[in-house]
């Protein structure tokens, strides 16, 4: 590995968990869903984490090092929480989109941090992209969420 790329490398791997943990978030809310309606924001959230998981493995490779291939611990107590909250109460719509909200949160915070680190000018690129998609996810779900918990 070149030196001087440990930082970056380090970084990047944080987004691909931050991403992973994403994923599967939206993966487990698609499977969980009654509406239809939501199902297709959910399973198409997943495949732009996933994607996105899968430039930032890229970059890590082309620095030469080894990239995340998970999410991260704080990602599977959350899954393992919502679980064991939905056996109790069952899975609702709003209660999957308070999560997925939670994990769009914490990738907005590792996106933050990740753009206040010194990163190649191509890979900041990619990384203002992604954080970007992340924001909008994010406030698509958050509107989702008001606009169902007003009507309960």
């Amino acid at each position: 590995m070149p030196a001087g790329n440990e930082e970056t490398i380090a970084t990047l791997n944080t987004l691909i968990e931050c991403c992973k943990d994403s994923e599967f978030s939206f993966r487990a809310g698609a499977e969980h869903l009654e509406s239809a309606d939501l199902h297709p924001l959910f399973v198409g959230r997943a495949e732009d984490c996933r994607r996105a998981a899968e430039e930032l493995q890229a970059q890590v490779v082309a620095l030469g090092g080894e990239p995340e291939t998970s999410g991260s611990a704080t990602g599977a107590l959350q899954r393992g929480w919502l679980a064991a909250r939905a056996g109790i109460a069952g899975y609702s719509e709003l209660g999957l989109l308070d999560e997925c909200a939670r994990s769009e949160d914490n990738a907005t915070v590792c996106y933050r941090m990740a753009l206040e680190q010194p990163l190649p000018a191509p890979i900041k690129e990619l990384v203002v992209h992604q954080a970007r998609d992340v924001t909008l996810s994010r406030n698509q779900i958050m509107d989702l969420h008001d606009r169902l918990r007003a009507q309960i």
